[in-house]
């Protein structure tokens, strides 16, 4: 049964809010507020929903975060490439182990050198007080935590008709 548009946007609205409310568990490590629940969230809509969903729930939630005091503008390049990519593995391969490394990679690589830019130009911080791959480390640690949950999940509902359908069964 192919989702139509209301029921993948309402599901899209619930991801959100699971995102936001997840950020309450967050950790600092090394300036960055870590909060695995956001990558659990991106890899649910690569399966779920696809990448364009992916990146439009990574930004509204990283913008809900924002305005609530959750999370800083980091939630930005930490959740949105990881969510691209990941949506865009799994739309191409299905295969969500590969899904589940494509999100580590986006997000620790792609989202932690893009965060660099982003915390000179928009934080104030001066190139001499960060280095160049900062962020890169916390973004892994985070994103590991969350791919581990998605794992977790998705894993344990490939085995119900639940999501039968998204694996060809």
């Amino acid at each position: 049964m192919k989702k139509n548009g209301t029921q993948k946007l309402a599901l899209a609205g619930l991801l959100c809010a699971v995102g936001v409310v997840g950020s309450l568990f967050s950790f600092p490590v090394f300036g960055s507020r870590c909060a695995p629940v956001q990558h659990m969230v991106n890899i649910l809509c690569a399966v779920l929903l696809g990448p364009y969903y992916g990146v439009g729930v990574a930004f509204t939630t990283s913008l809900i975060r924002n305005i609530f005091g959750l999370g800083s503008l980091m939630a930005f390049p930490g959740s949105m490439f990881g969510a691209l990519l990941s949506g865009i593995i799994f739309h191409k391969t299905k295969n969500t182990w590969l899904t589940y490394l494509a999100e580590v990679f986006g997000t620790s690589i792609l989202g932690g050198l893009c965060a660099y830019p982003v915390a000179i130009l928009f934080m104030g911080k001066v190139a001499g007080d960060i280095a160049f791959y900062a962020y890169i480390i916390p973004f892994m640690i985070s994103t590991v935590g969350g791919s581990v949950l998605s794992a977790v999940i998705i894993e344990s509902l490939k085995k119900t008709p639940f999501l039968a359908n998204r694996f060809g069964g």
